[in-house]
């Protein structure tokens, strides 16, 4: 370290969240190999990655607000990662952001999704859509990722025999690979200030139809694949087996009803803006083809 930095110029700490998670551990490593001050906050000391003397351990839930704000006192920048999938997220969005602000969390850096609004046809995106509400009304710096639907969570959603189903029609999504997310978040916790107020879709480089995700994916694996479209009540039929919760059930249609809407269908020239470089298209994440530094 420069000994002629003084404590005004000292790198600021950040706090980043979903750490033992795919994207958040992706950007925590990748802030740590630049040597950045970090604090990862996880529901589970044990399952933390251990990234450097120089990244530190707090544990809190979302949902606990006097741990939360014990965790974050110090932090100049918070990485939110949005909570997993529960009836009462938006709650747990809340409570996390006030104790955020309540400790003195400068730049709150929050993970959204495309077509975030109040009547968004995905029904999860009514949440973030009012989760960044309540960013916008708390007094902190704010920037919103709104990512689209994960290319490879699209992937994975063929069944054993390479079927992908729901009520998507001929509708296109221009979906973004995880790693692509997590350079976007990387660059801007770099410089959180020159994002200051900024919200930024994350796409891939091109909206597909899930039919033709589905022949990419056969040429691009050897594998077959095909889609079958559905209506709403035949998509709700076909996963009443997994006896899921009413709201999971919406979610999980309406991930496709969303894009037979067309609402994930722009695509965003921002993860080059942000990175310099390309979005990974199918073909590059299927193969494994992606070199970059948060991409581990």
């Amino acid at each position: 370290m420069d000994s002629t930095r003084t404590s005004s110029d000292s790198p600021r700490l950040v706090a980043v969240t979903g750490a033992t998670g795919a994207l958040g551990g992706r950007v925590a490593a990748a802030l740590a190999a630049d040597g950045v001050p970090l604090r990862l906050v996880v529901r589970d000391a044990s399952r933390a990655p251990s990234l450097g003397e120089h990244v530190d351990i707090a544990v809190a839930s979302y949902a606990d607000r006097a741990a939360a704000r014990t965790a974050l006192e110090g932090v100049e920048t918070l990485f939110m990662v949005s909570a997993a999938e529960a009836v009462d997220r938006l709650d747990q969005h809340r409570t996390f952001v006030d104790a955020a602000v309540e400790a003195g969390v400068r730049h709150i850096v929050y993970t959204s999704f495309q077509g975030a609004a109040p009547d968004a046809v995905f029904t999860l995106a009514r949440d973030h859509a009012a989760t960044e509400q309540h960013l916008l009304a708390s007094g902190a710096a704010t920037t919103f990722l709104r990512d689209s639907f994960y290319l490879d969570a699209l992937i994975d959603f063929a069944d054993a025999e390479g079927v992908i189903r729901g009520p998507a029609g001929e509708g296109r999504v221009a979906a973004v690979a995880r790693a692509d997310v997590a350079d976007a978040a990387v660059a801007v916790l770099r410089d959180p200030s020159a994002h200051r107020g900024a919200a930024y879709d994350l796409t891939g480089p091109e909206a597909l139809s899930l039919a033709e995700l589905a022949a990419r994916l056969t040429t691009a694996t050897g594998r077959g694949h095909t889609f079958v479209d559905e209506t709403l009540d035949e998509a709700y039929a076909s996963r009443a087996a997994w006896n899921p919760e009413p709201y999971i059930a919406d979610a999980w249609v309406s991930t496709y009803a969303s894009i037979a809407s067309g609402e994930v269908s722009g695509v965003s020239t921002a993860v080059r803006d942000l990175t310099g470089h390309d979005p990974l298209t199918l073909e590059q994440l299927v193969s494994g083809s992606a070199g970059r530094t948060a991409r581990r």
